[in-house]
């Protein structure tokens, strides 16, 4: 009896780690290490349980239970994370041909200042997007009247953060990024994102027992038609090889001459 106990304890944990498992759901894959630490510890600060899984390459991949996969991400995106990756000078031009026309280096050069700057921008503390967009005249030496260089600047931040003295920083920090433009011709857009309260108390999950085991309530049902599954199994199984014995005691009769 003990045996049986054991046996029908083990079949019920290894029920409950394959139905969990298969339970979660990727949120994001190929993730550095930092970025999967950074995601699982905001779903944590709201209550929402996640976890890191190793993939190739040294990259992560962040999985969560698929009830809240919708809750996860809509956190995640007010959040800015995980956050944008912007292009830089050599990705821009390691494709380039030998021979470009100067319209196709000029927008390459345009996107390459803006993935750049962009990217600046972002790494400021409480910033969850950014996007530069640069205005660089015509080199055309014989007018005198073309426009100057300008910028505009869009942050998303976070809503606590103090976002009025920045303004002037980043403003200088464009401007002495591009040649040829001033600190005037530079605009700055901030807006705040929608603020996310932590759950500061998270509710106790709801938890029952199947064989002395305890798990989510909601999690019952389906194990138990796991568990039901194995038991038909391990039943069928033993059927066969009880069936199996009989025959091979029972051969040696069947080869006894009648009398």
């Amino acid at each position: 009896m003990p045996r049986r106990r054991g046996l029908l304890r083990a079949l019920s944990i290894l029920a409950m780690a394959l139905l969990l498992q298969a339970c979660d759901t990727e949120l994001y894959t190929d993730l550095s290490e930092r970025e999967a630490n950074v995601m699982v510890a905001a779903l944590a600060r709201h209550g929402i349980p996640a976890k890191r899984v190793a993939a190739d390459g040294g990259r992560m991949t962040v999985t969560v239970d698929e009830d809240r996969f919708a809750e996860a991400v809509e956190i995640l995106d007010r959040l800015g994370l995980p956050q944008e990756r912007f292009s830089n000078l050599g990705e821009i031009f390691q494709g380039n041909s030998l021979v470009s026309s100067p319209v196709q280096e000029r927008a390459q050069m345009l996107y390459a200042l803006s993935e750049e700057l962009s990217h600046t921008v972002s790494q400021i503390d409480g910033v969850l997007t950014a996007r530069v967009h640069v205005v660089l005249p015509e080199n055309d030496l014989v007018r005198q009247d073309s426009t100057p260089s300008s910028a505009s600047v869009f942050i998303r931040h976070a809503p606590e953060l103090e976002v009025g003295p920045l303004i002037p920083r980043i403003k200088t920090l464009v401007a002495n990024g591009i040649a040829g433009l001033s600190y005037d011709n530079v605009s700055v857009v901030p807006v705040a994102a929608v603020r996310l309260e932590p759950r500061v108390e998270v509710l106790p999950m709801q938890t029952s027992t199947f064989l002395g085991i305890a798990m989510p309530t909601s999690s019952v049902g389906r194990i138990s038609w796991l568990f039901g599954g194995f038991v038909v199994l391990l039943l069928s199984l033993a059927g066969a090889v009880g069936w199996m014995v009989w025959q091979r005691r029972r051969a040696p009769y069947d080869l006894e001459p009648p009398a």
